[in-house]
């Protein structure tokens, strides 16, 4: 396995992206005490969890198109 020179961004979730989905539940963006109050809730719910949602991203990615169980859903 080759030694990664830099960190690469998978999944990011900006300021932005908040604010957008402030504006479309309450209609508003949020102040600066909210957006902070927001940013701890948004870590404190990925990192809650994240072993699972790793672990699920990772067998999902890995599975045999082949396998039975890869086509439910479609």
């Amino acid at each position: 396995m080759e030694s990664i020179s830099e960190d690469k961004i998978i999944f990011k979730i900006t300021e932005e992206w908040v604010q957008k989905e402030s504006n479309e539940l309450i209609g508003r963006d949020l102040t600066d005490y909210e957006l902070s109050s927001a940013k701890k809730c948004i870590e404190w719910g990925l990192l809650t969890d994240i072993d699972t949602v790793f672990k699920a991203a990772i067998y999902e990615a890995i599975k045999n198109p082949d396998d039975e169980l890869y086509h439910i859903g479609d």
